[in-house]
């Protein structure tokens, strides 16, 4: 079975593919790999106001234009004392719209740190947020055949980052258990934790049972 990973992520392409080698007759492939060149229209497929339906946006075009069984994720980070913000807007929390990449990471990491100021640790409660879903086309009905899987990690937010791994705000990410911020664990460690790595392995136990049959 094809499964084509809506993103143009290399982080993110690189966690699930890990995720998911672990269903059997399953290739992935990235977008690059299933012809997809980059359209202008990509930037405005996570409109809506819930990672349910930015994921589902994102499966459903992709899968229209492949043609084939594709899964997308939106994700992003919850902190309370900001009433859950930047949730669905993580990507693009800084003012400055125009960067990408790891700049883009360092000014949401540093717009976050001065929208907290100096509130105490045990007040900057966070959670990492994954929504995986994956649309197979249309089914016998006439409707999309959709499934839909969530992930979630709890931490704090530290007042400075720490670690050099992960991605986003991995750095500032703190998971209390551990004693480490997520860019401070391996990738293996990450994955057994993270809201990627929760959603995603939900979806390869749904995955397994399909190329297996």
């Amino acid at each position: 079975m094809d499964l084509v990973l809506a993103t143009r992520s290399t982080h993110k392409i690189k966690e699930i593919r890990t995720i998911l080698d672990v269903v059997p007759n399953l290739r992935v492939l990235d977008l690059t790999e299933a012809s997809v060149p980059y359209d202008d229209a990509e930037e405005d497929l996570e409109p809506f106001d819930t990672f349910e339906e930015n994921a589902a946006s994102k499966a459903a075009y992709f899968q229209r234009i492949t043609g084939l069984p594709t899964v997308a994720d939106d994700s992003g980070i919850e902190i309370e004392l900001l009433g859950g913000a930047p949730g669905v807007r993580s990507k693009r929390f800084a003012p400055d719209q125009s960067l990408s990449g790891l700049a883009l990471d360092e000014a949401n990491n540093a717009h976050l740190l001065a929208s907290l100021g100096d509130a105490p640790l045990a007040e900057r409660t966070a959670r990492y947020v994954c929504v995986a879903v994956l649309n197979q086309g249309l089914n016998h009905g006439g409707s999309d055949d959709v499934t839909c899987v969530r992930g979630e990690a709890s931490g704090v937010i530290l007042d400075a980052p720490r670690g050099a791994g992960g991605f986003g705000y991995d750095p500032l990410f703190f998971d209390e258990e551990l004693g480490r911020t997520f860019a401070e664990i391996a990738p293996e460690e990450k994955n057994a934790r993270s809201h990627r790595g929760k959603a995603f392995r939900a979806l390869a136990e749904r995955l397994a049972s399909t190329t297996s049959s």
